[in-house]
Order: structure tokens, then sequence, then C-alpha cells
């Protein structure tokens, strides 16, 4: 994997500097805006491909666990965390909709050889690969959406919102930040030690924390109703081997929500993991990657060939014209 460096038209800026021990992004890529995306790896670079894609706010750190579980099964998982955050640029636009989402992963894609991936993606990073495949941007091998789907719950979603905009102007200490992760996720246990947020945020030069996002992502109108009808047409243009992976516990995909998904897309495959929230992999790793490791046996094995066939792409545009943003 090459080491691309970012154009001066994509950004220099960031939150602030990185804080001692936050992980060093594995591989960079370009993006499609000449913009820096960082990401990860496991696995047989000769083994399939799976392209691991995070929802809005996170980081592919997300996806760590899948990815070593991914890799030691003899897939190939590339990580990449999506422009505006993490360790991948700002662009300069600040344009961050599902089209420029869509053109990074093409781009990454390329640079990863122009094998056919399977796209993993949670929230964001599953409208992102819903809209690359269903408008034939990328030919995958496979699709699994992580409790997200065309139809969500405004509500969820609201929380999300109320989350990211909690102390614009910085934290005081990793503490706070810790007590407001906490309060969004209240099922999970905290912590034992602060160290691991150190990845999450950045130290401002105003000697605060400061979320590692972009804050125009977090900024921008969502037009959650245009968002619904091109990821509706999406989902009836799939013919690949789909699973939909739903959280429980979820409010921002209720079961309502996927089964109308299913009545979409009906030869899509349904895990609802129970005790899992809106953020599955990280609440139940276990039951996720056991789900995940068992489809792609079956639909893209290891040593042998894809079940869905290659096909000519045709890229073309679903819904409304203008670019969408996703929710987070």
């Amino acid at each position: 994997m090459e080491e691309r460096a970012p154009s001066p038209a994509a950004s220099a800026r960031s939150a602030g500097a990185r804080l001692p021990g936050t992980p060093e992004p594995m591989h960079c890529w370009q993006g499609a805006s000449g913009n820096r995306i960082a990401g990860d790896a496991w696995g047989d670079p000769h083994g399939p491909l799976v392209v691991l894609q995070h929802g809005g706010g996170q980081t592919r750190h997300a996806w760590k666990r899948a990815g070593i579980t991914l890799g030691a099964a003899g897939y190939h998982a590339v990580s990449i965390d999506a422009r505006g955050h993490g360790d991948s640029d700002w662009v300069a636009d600040g344009v961050y909709g599902q089209d420029a989402m869509v053109a990074d992963l093409v781009s990454v894609i390329a640079q990863l050889g122009q094998r056919r991936p399977v796209l993993v993606g949670a929230s964001m990073g599953g409208g992102t690969s819903l809209v690359a495949i269903g408008e034939d941007h990328v030919d995958a091998t496979a699709l699994v959406l992580v409790d997200i789907a065309p139809r969500i719950e405004i509500e969820g979603v609201g929380k999300i919102q109320a989350f990211m905009n909690l102390k614009p102007g910085g934290f005081d200490s990793l503490q706070q930040v810790a007590d407001a992760i906490a309060s969004y996720q209240p099922h999970r246990q905290p912590p034992g030690s602060l160290a691991g947020l150190a990845k999450n945020v950045r130290l401002g030069a105003d000697g605060k924390y400061h979320w590692h996002w972009d804050p125009r992502f977090r900024d921008v109108s969502r037009a959650l109703d245009l968002r619904r009808q091109r990821l509706e047409a999406c989902a009836r243009r799939l013919t690949l081997p789909t699973l939909l992976v739903r959280g429980g516990l979820s409010d921002v995909l209720t079961e309502a929500g996927a089964q109308e998904f299913l009545r979409l897309c009906p030869h899509a495959e349904y895990v609802n993991v129970t005790g899992a929230a809106h953020m599955v992999a990280g609440d139940r790793n276990d039951s996720f990657g056991d789900a995940v490791i068992e489809f792609l046996a079956r639909k893209v094995p290891v040593g042998g060939e894809p079940v869905q066939p290659a096909h000519a792409l045709q890229p073309h545009r679903e819904g409304a014209a203008g670019d969408i943003h996703d929710v987070p």
C-alpha cells in the first residue's frame, strides 16, 4: 500500500495536536480531493478484501477488534478514517456529503489494486457503502450494513447530534470527555483508564480537548427525507449478498426499520444482536464478528470464488440532484 501525501488544497487543518499514545495510521491513501485518507489493515494482503467504514464522529479504531478477527480468518481487512475524521484530512471546502465519501472510497479501492471488496459500513459508513453499490460506483462481492437502513428514527439521530454538540468550545480534561461518552452510552461499562480516549480527541492551541472531527461535518443540515429516498432506491437495486446487522437496543434503527429494509431487499440476511445499541461492533464485537465471518464464509470464501459475479460498472445517480449529508 503506497503512502500518499495530501495536496496543499486538501487542508492542513485539524482539531489540534495528537495526544501521546494515539496510534499512528498503518497506511495512508489519497482521497478524491487530494485529501489524505488514513487507515489500518490486518490479515493477508492477498486474501479477500474487506473495507470497513465507521459512523459519523467515529474513527477507524471502532473496527480494530473486528479487523483483527477478519484478518485471522484469512481476509484482508482495511479500516479507513472518513474525510474530516481521525487522522484523515479535514477538507478545505468542508464538503462531507455522501457523494464525496463515495468518491474517497472509490479512490482508496483503486489504490488497493482495484480488487472487488466486501463493504462493511456502520451508520454513515453504511450509507456510503449502500450508495457506492446501489449507484454502481463499486463492484463489490458482498455488503454488510451495521445498524443503518433507509428508514431511521429521528429521535435516535437527535441523540447522536446532541452528543456531538457537547462542549463545542472544548473539554477541560479527559475525565470530562469520559463523562460525555458515558452519558451517551449508559449501557457500557466505563473504561478503567482514560488512556484509550486519546485517539478520540486532539489538544487544541487553547489548551482544551476537542473531538477529532471537523465541526463543519457536525454543523451541516441533513435532509433525512431526501436521504431516505436515495437509499431506498439503492436498496432496491441490490443483487449481491447482503447482511443487515441491527443492535437490539438501537434507537436509530428499530425493528420496523430493519423489516422495511428487508422488504426493499428481500434476499438480504438479517441478524439482531441482543445487548448491543447503535455501535454494534463496539458493544458486542464477539457476536458481531461471528455473524460476519459466518456470512462471508458462505458468500466470499477465503481461497474460493465469491458468489456474486463481476460486472461492468455503470455509475449513475438515484434520487434528487445535489449531494446529501448522511446521519452521523
